[in-house]
């Protein structure tokens, strides 16, 4: 669970306490007052970004295709600002979540998350904002730049620089857009060279061995030492309170870190057997998460045997059987996610997508069309949706889902867009529509020629219709 670093134990344990409540009230279907119990938690953890903002976010779409009520008069006067940031940005997110296709909310949600330093909730509902304003019609300049002022303010001045550049299109004759760009683009480039540089970045540091301590915690590679350390800390916690939710987590997460296989099996262990003792899913969850993730450790390990011995056919098995095996894992584990967490959007996709993977796709297909709820998995969905149409040979159907997407995605030249362009013109080609899957492939080599098979796709049906027909 993501928490804020201030929040204490109490906190934390407080709100789990509500977000595990909201989810059991969400699969009665009393979405009102599930997201109540979201927002008595955030009260307690404000930046819990995944257990917190992310499933209120969902409950909030489901609402609304179940036509839920927007809020009232009453609701707006009564959340309208409020004393602290955090009282704000709580208001906002009520008033967001009865009617989360109202824009102002989403904006007055990110001001307050950046003012009360909410890093994470900041950065993700300015990506949402991002998204949405960049697919209407007629974007708002202003849009763009409480974008750039929230990403500046969070440190992500590639972001900021994005949505100035936004801005200044729509106001191409505003100098001063132009002269902050500028200044922008050198202050990203400053940072940059703060932090690839060896001394400036070094010297700027007053306590080092705090600032260590803190790269250790938010660093993708943590040293052995602060490895250990954490899980003398962890046990410390556990020793003084082993019943507090949050000890039990963070003592599974650093025996975790060892990437020791006993220690990797001991805090799986840990999360099980609590799991069994309380019949909390969060655990059994996490214990699931920790299991892949061992996994994929053991693959990575194998493969690299591979490469270093190209020979090693006993390397070479191990990969394909834990290949296999993590397969297995995901999809048991998804399944036991959607069972327990049955509003989970996140959950039903990730699910769909091993189904998929393991070719059960009348059961996929129902799950993803539901996952097309969650603004940030819609195409992928959709995609996912469309290729299994065609595996059952639903051919018509799959082209139409195909188009679709293509049709309701802005970005028109990422990945994304061009597997959709290619399974698009895979559709049409099992059709016997050469003429337009030649089109559409001709489509995606104009922008990335050695994309996949396109390139030998479009001179097979080229040469095809210079035959002359009998």
């Amino acid at each position: 669970m993501e928490l804020m670093p201030q929040a204490d134990d109490q906190a934390t344990a407080k709100a789990r306490s509500f977000f595990e409540k909201a989810r059991k009230v969400a699969e009665t279907n009393n979405i009102d007052y599930a997201i109540d119990m979201y927002l008595q938690g955030l009260r307690h953890a404000p930046d819990a970004l995944m257990e917190g903002h992310l499933p209120l976010c969902e409950l909030a779409l489901q609402r609304q295709g179940k036509s839920g009520k927007k809020p009232s008069m009453v609701d707006k006067v009564k959340h309208l600002g409020g004393k602290t940031p955090l009282d704000q940005m709580l208001n906002a997110e009520y008033l967001f979540t009865k009617a989360p296709d109202h824009l102002p909310y989403a904006e007055a949600m990110l001001k307050a998350a950046v003012a009360g330093g909410y890093v994470k909730t900041a950065g993700w509902i300015a990506n949402l904002i991002f998204q949405t304003v960049n697919a209407t019609p007629n974007p708002s300049a202003q849009t763009y730049l409480l974008l750039k002022d929230a990403y500046t303010s969070i440190g992500q001045f590639d972001k900021a620089i994005v949505a100035l550049q936004r801005a200044s299109k729509l106001k191409p004759s505003d100098k001063a857009l132009a002269d902050e760009f500028k200044n922008l683009t050198a202050e990203l480039t400053m940072v940059r060279g703060r932090y690839d540089g060896e001394g400036d970045f070094r010297k700027s540091i007053k306590d080092r061995e705090s600032q260590e301590k803190l790269h250790g915690q938010a660093g993708v590679v943590k040293t052995e030492d602060y490895r250990a350390s954490a899980v003398e800390d962890a046990r410390r916690k556990i020793a003084e309170n082993p019943e507090l939710p949050a000890n039990i987590f963070e003592l599974a997460d650093a025996l975790s870190d060892l990437e020791d296989e006993q220690a990797e099996n001991d805090a799986i262990s840990l999360l099980e057997n609590t799991y069994k003792a309380r019949s909390d899913f969060s655990f059994g969850k996490r214990a699931g998460e920790l299991r892949i993730k061992q996994t994929k450790r053991k693959i990575r390990e194998a493969k690299a045997a591979v490469e270093a011995n190209p020979d090693d056919e006993q390397a070479k098995k191990q990969v394909a059987e834990l290949s296999a095996q993590l397969r297995s894992l995901e999809l048991d584990h998804y399944r036991l996610c959607v069972k327990n967490y049955p509003t989970d959007l996140s959950a039903k996709f990730e699910y769909a997508v091993r189904l998929v993977e393991d070719k059960q796709y009348d059961k996929a297909i129902p799950l993803l069309q539901q996952a097309q709820r969650d603004p940030r998995r819609k195409i992928a969905a959709m995609n996912k949706v469309g290729f299994c149409f065609a595996e059952k040979g639903w051919l018509e159907d799959a082209v139409d889902v195909f188009t679709k997407a293509i049709n309701s995605y802005e970005i028109k030249e990422d990945a994304a867009a061009k597997e959709l362009r290619y399974n698009l013109g895979k559709a049409y080609e099992q059709q016997g529509d050469t003429t337009k899957a030649l089109e559409v492939y001709r489509k995606i080599a104009q922008v990335d020629f050695a994309y996949r098979d396109v390139s030998s796709r479009v001179d097979r049906l080229r040469s095809i219709k210079k035959k002359p027909t009998s």
